[in-house]
């Protein structure tokens, strides 16, 4: 196989991959500002009931950081505490 044909094989996967793939986190939608990646896991660990503390030491942050991330949390759900957070978040498909 030539270096053309292999490119052109590996356009049709990349384009088949793209087109199966189902949308990007669609649940966010109606996020004024999408959740970033350290967001998503603090809120699955926060909707498992762990205390900042507890999410600090399993993602290797500092208690102040895991607050700060639970604040900005928070303020994209539009929720006013932990649990509310949780279960917007849970009816989103966030977690």
């Amino acid at each position: 196989m030539s270096g053309f044909d292999a490119i052109a094989v590996a356009r049709r996967v990349l384009a088949e991959f793209a087109r199966l793939a189902p949308p990007a986190r669609p649940a966010e939608a109606g996020l004024a500002e999408p959740f970033s990646e350290r967001e998503r896991e603090i809120v699955r660990l926060l909707a498992a009931g762990l205390s900042n503390r507890e999410i600090g030491d399993r993602l290797c942050l500092a208690e102040g950081t895991v607050k700060n991330y639970v604040t900005t949390i928070l303020q994209k759900l539009g929720a006013r505490d932990r649990t509310q957070a949780a279960l917007r978040a849970r009816e989103m498909g966030l977690i």
